[in-house]
């Protein structure tokens, strides 16, 4: 009874499997990462008998924006489409006589038959589809919960120190690989397989990516309070930090990010300030005026000061007598010196100021070549072809004339 039993459900199951199959998936909602195709069956349908898992060969299955699909044959993908439109698989290995020619689809429906009785009158095979949600997933908030190094660079004032932040946010990623995804993330699901079953785990490594992401951004030179303005840099230095285990081991990526907020510690901030201003006071200038600044203000205490006028404005005397006043005018001679220095051009050898020489014209020069007829300087140091350097018309090693 049992191999009559195997037989008839192999013969059965097969003729059931020849009706073409029609795979679609509904608007995947915004939670649904992975969601298994849905084979339509209407009222109307003869097709109510045929197993689950199989497609059988010309089936069509019909892909919208926003989803890629893959099919997988017996655990292995065999099929990736991500084109919207209807896609038709017509290399399956379950034949059909509504495909092809009819002398060969009987004869590989027989082949199946025969297979299937082996196993006892199923069908020995799984053959799913899945649609994947390859949108932008947005409204993916993060915060750090401990404060985040960050190098504050300055080059123009000698600033280099590293203070804590805090920052919050929104981030969206996108599957850009599903078979990546499907491999390592997802794998053969009964059903979907939702966004909160990995999100907990990407917002912990976007957190932790977030420090080595601002060291990056601290390469541009950027105070904390500019971060917010760099959000296409973010993301690109995000997306590098994350390649091994976002991109590359689950195909997904950084698409956006953007911060809402980025504080400091007080005493962060107190100290930027205070490095901003010693900087600042390495102007001369800006020196000499910060001097009058505080020598006008001490002017203004000693008007008010209880003890008298005359006491503040003798205590005030004493203190520029001690190198106030002299100092701010020595502050602003220095920032002229400075402002009236000219500035040599961009690749030109820096000369000591009394490297000067007079050409046979008569004229006074202190470049290469005189500034009247264009003679070069005879004193200008020049390499011989044996290596030496000379000063001279002739090298001192092998004898050979200035070229």
């Amino acid at each position: 009874m049992g191999l009559l039993k195997a037989g008839v459900g192999a013969v059965g199951g097969v003729l059931a499997d020849q009706w073409k199959e029609f795979f679609y998936c509904e608007s995947m909602d915004k939670e649904v990462l992975v969601t298994k195709g849905q084979k339509k069956v209407g009222n109307r349908s003869s097709n109510t008998k045929g197993s689950d898992n199989i497609i059988s060969n010309g089936s069509g299955i019909v892909v919208s924006d926003g989803q890629c699909m893959i099919i997988v044959d017996q655990g292995k993908v065999v099929e990736v489409c991500a084109e919207p439109g209807e896609f038709t698989y017509d290399t399956s290995s379950e034949p059909s006589i509504f495909t092809g020619s009819l002398g060969e689809s009987l004869k590989e429906t027989f082949k199946r038959i025969g297979a299937r009785f082996t196993y006892g009158g199923d069908t020995g095979k799984d053959q799913r589809v899945y649609y994947f949600n390859t949108k932008e997933l947005i409204d993916n908030k993060f915060g750090t919960a401990n404060p985040v190094p960050f190098r504050v660079v300055d080059s123009k004032i000698g600033l280099d120190i590293d203070v804590s932040i805090r920052c919050a946010g929104v981030y969206s990623y996108k599957i850009e690989d599903p078979i990546l995804f499907y491999t390592n993330v997802c794998g053969n699901i009964s059903d979907e397989y939702l966004r909160s079953e990995l999100e907990t785990q990407l917002k912990s490594e976007f957190i932790s990516a977030l420090q080595p992401a601002f060291a990056k951004l601290s390469d541009l030179e950027l105070r904390p309070n500019q971060i917010v303005a760099y959000n296409t840099e973010l993301e690109a230095a995000m997306n590098e930090v994350l390649s091994a285990k976002w991109s590359e081991l689950r195909g997904l990526k950084v698409v956006s990010v953007a911060l809402s907020t980025v504080t400091l510690p007080e005493e962060d901030q107190e100290l930027i300030k205070k490095a901003q201003q010693a900087g600042m006071l390495r102007d001369p200038s800006m020196a000499g005026a910060t001097l009058v600044g505080a020598q006008a203000e001490a002017m203004k205490n000693a008007a008010t000061n209880e003890g008298g006028a005359m006491n503040g404005f003798i205590g005030m005397g004493m203190a520029m007598n001690a190198g106030g006043a002299a100092n701010a005018q020595g502050f602003y001679a220095m920032g002229q010196q400075n402002a009236a220095a000219p500035v040599a051009p961009t690749g030109a050898h820096d000369a000591p100021a009394d490297a000067s020489w007079t050409c046979a014209c008569g004229n006074v020069n202190t470049g290469n070549f005189c500034s009247s007829c264009g003679k070069p300087n005879p004193n200008a140091e020049w390499t011989c072809e044996c290596g030496t350097k000379n000063k001279g018309n002739f090298c001192s090693n092998c004898g050979k004339a200035k070229a």
